[in-house]
This record gives C-alpha cells, structure tokens and sequence, in this order.
C-alpha cells in the first residue's frame, strides 16, 4: 500500500464477497479490497460462524481507496450496480442474514452520499420494489480467511461459474443494462448516438458552437466527463475538448469501422458512445476529444452546487 495520507475506507455488504471484489479491483486509486465480516457482535468470526446466522455479521468487502483519484459516490454507483437492492433475504443463490445487502459509512459525508445515492436510485423507477438495502455505520472488520481473498483469481473458473449458476449476472444483465429503461429516458438521437455508436449531423447539433462556462455530462449516467476549459473550436462541427475532465471516465476502443481506423471514446460508467479521439488538437498533448453533443448533458457553472456538482468549481 501506499504512504498517501489522503486514502480512505468504503465497506460494503452485498451478499457473497466472493463477487463483490473484481468489480472494484485494479481501478485506478483502488489501493486493496479485503473480504471479510462486519456488522455483528462476535471478535474475529469465522466463515462458518458467519454463515450461520448466528454472529450477526455479514459478508462484505473493505476498501481501501484514494478519493482525489477514485471518489467515494463512484464506489457508490458501483456498489449499486452489483446488488439486487431490493432483496432482504439475501441476494439471489444466497440466503440468510449473512448475505443481506448494506452500505457501511466511515464518515458523516460517506453517510450523506451513501443517502443521496439511495434516494437518487429510488427516484430512478428503475426497480418496482423498494430499496432495502441499510445504511449503517461502520463496525470492526475482521478479514475472513486467506482462502476467500482474491477468489476471483484463485479459482477463476469456479468463480465464473458461481456468478452465473447464483443468478447474479443474469439480475445485472437485465436490470443495469437494460436498453429498453435508456430508450425510455432519452430522445431518439440521443439513443442513437449512445447505445448504437450513431453520429448526429456537424453544425446541426446542441453543442458545437456553445461557448457558456460549465461541465459537460454524460446524458446516461450523469458523471462528469469534459469541461468548457478544455473546449475549442476545431471547425469540425461537433463539440471538442484537448482533455477530459477526469481520465478515468472515458475508455478508449480501437474502432474499424466504415473503412478506418480510428479511437472510439466510452464512457466509463454507462459504457455510452461517446465519439472518437484524434491527434491533430492544440496544446502539449495534441489531443481532440471529438464529441457528440446528444451524448452530454451541459451543467452551467452557476448551477454547479445546485446540480451536485459543486466541487467541480475549482475548474473555473
């Protein structure tokens, strides 16, 4: 691990932590994620004791992460994405308090994100239930026994075929990459664009020639993604930026299609086509971040704090 000071701890519960740690291992400010028990009254349990029902724990994983990197509503949106949040008996396969689903705050402002977050899916309509998932405040971790860590990679084909055979990757198939709830919510050009890889028309699009100070969003998940800092006319007719905001959220693809050989730009959370990025931009990097405007949602600077978005002031 290492020195930094700033790193801090997420612990969350989402039934089997065997499947609850390579969805966060090796991002970047992922510092190490350990499987282990929390939430019960009974010192240093063991996996049998746990899976009993009778220690009060559950299972969950304990990470530690650097949030100037790795934010902690990031880990949040990912947390969600793993879990049926509308279950209290468990989650899928499993059953039992042990496997119950929570979200464990270190802090007064890991609570209050943790409850935005909450509300923020129950808002959503994404599930007909409602989500009973508990936010609770942290308690002793104990780490379970060296042959759960890093079971993902320890018994890789096991793993795999537990994930399937529990019903947990058929649930996050159908519920957080569900077409169907995005064709709802966005227009069709939008939904082109995005989940088709479409290209809207140059010059006749939102954002190509808009000049307002603020950030620029992705339509799916809302994570900010460029700011109008790094925004330029490059007389292409679509939006153009030398830099995202944050690396980490877009994802660069080899694309080969229509007969070249281009760099598709995704979206990290929402896995949203974005566009492509050439190397014929200004500045050190010579980099352009070519857009399409249905993809983004723009966020005004004056509306920054009242959108959630306040700490992106600093930019300006």
């Amino acid at each position: 691990m290492s020195n930094n000071h700033n790193l801090e701890l997420a612990t969350f519960a989402g039934g089997c932590f065997w499947c609850m740690v390579q969805p966060f291992d090796e991002l970047p400010g992922i510092e190490s994620i350990i499987s282990g028990y929390t939430g019960g009254e009974k010192e240093n349990p063991t996996y049998e004791e746990v899976c009993s029902n009778t220690t009060g724990h559950l299972e969950a994983v304990q990470i530690t992460f650097n949030p100037d990197i790795f934010p902690y509503e990031r880990l949040l949106e990912l947390f969600w994405q793993q879990i049926d949040p509308t279950d209290n008996g468990g989650q899928f396969y499993d059953r039992g308090e042990s496997y119950q689903t929570a979200i464990f705050y270190h802090s007064k402002e890991q609570k209050e994100l943790a409850e935005q977050s909450k509300k923020d899916l129950e808002n959503s309509n994404r599930f007909s239930k409602p989500i009973v998932t508990e936010i609770r405040e942290a308690m002793p971790f104990y780490p379970a026994e060296e042959y759960h860590q890093d079971f993902y990679k320890k018994s890789t084909g096991r793993y795999k075929q537990y994930r399937s055979g529990s019903g947990r990757d058929q649930f996050i198939e159908q519920h957080w990459k569900d077409k169907n709830h995005l064709k709802a919510s966005l227009t069709p050009m939008q939904y082109e664009v995005t989940q088709k890889s479409g290209t809207e028309p140059p010059f006749h699009n939102e954002f190509w020639n808009h000049v307002e100070e603020g950030i620029y969003v992705d339509i799916v998940s809302g994570k900010p993604l460029f700011s109008s800092t790094d925004k330029y006319d490059a007389g292409c007719g679509w939006p153009s930026f030398t830099k995202p905001i944050q690396d980490f959220e877009v994802v660069e693809k080899l694309d080969t299609s229509h007969g070249m050989v281009r760099t598709e730009v995704r979206s990290k959370t929402a896995d949203s086509h974005l566009g492509h990025v050439f190397d014929d931009g200004p500045g050190p990097s010579r980099l352009r971040y070519c857009i399409n405007s249905a993809a983004l949602k723009f966020i005004p600077k004056k509306d920054l704090e009242k959108e959630g978005y306040g700490k992106y002031l600093s930019l300006f």
